[in-house]
């Protein structure tokens, strides 16, 4: 009776923080596009200076980095705000319209620390009353129960005395 009521809490915990997915999700894809629309204003207007030199992307990176010590630092960390931009707009791609269980199946999406870290702060725990928040806590109701209730099945296989032997019947053979 213990081992069931610890492993219904243990289902109960995995349904409240399951639940939850949808709504963090929802606020990173939020943060993801306010991201890649700054980032889009610099690239643009990289481009847009290029372009007005008569170079193509590649091309002004290539100039900056045989200028001065100054544009060789200007093109690795423009480098690296083409380099996030990209990534975050193949993010956002996946994310923005993609349903609940797509979402799941594309969790690594919401891998980017800086983003993850102001979503994570301003997130707030609700109620679930969507589908997908229902679903999402039912499934945690599930994994949750069926982590612990294995755990504490196999624990208390571990813990219970081994079966005995029977002596043999006299005259048996071994």
């Amino acid at each position: 009776m213990l081992f069931r009521a610890i492993a219904l809490a243990g289902g109960l915990a995995g349904a409240a923080g399951l639940s939850q997915f949808p709504e963090y999700a929802q606020q990173y894809t939020q943060r993801l596009a306010g991201a890649v629309q700054a980032l889009d204003d610099v690239v643009e207007r990289f481009d847009a200076d290029a372009a007005g030199l008569g170079l193509d992307r590649a091309a002004a990176l290539e100039d900056l980095r045989r200028g001065s010590r100054m544009g060789r630092a200007r093109a690795q960390s423009m480098g690296e705000v083409l380099a996030r931009h990209a990534a975050l707009s193949a993010d956002l791609a996946h994310l923005r319209g993609a349903g609940p269980g797509a979402l799941a199946l594309n969790s690594w999406r919401f891998g980017d620390p800086e983003i993850a870290r102001a979503a994570w702060a301003e997130f707030r725990p609700a109620v679930p009353v969507s589908g997908a928040g229902i679903g999402f806590g039912a499934a945690g109701f599930v994994l949750g129960y069926g982590l612990i209730g294995g755990a504490l099945a196999g624990l208390g296989a571990l813990m219970r005395p081994g079966r005995r032997r029977r002596p043999a019947a006299p005259g048996a053979r071994p």
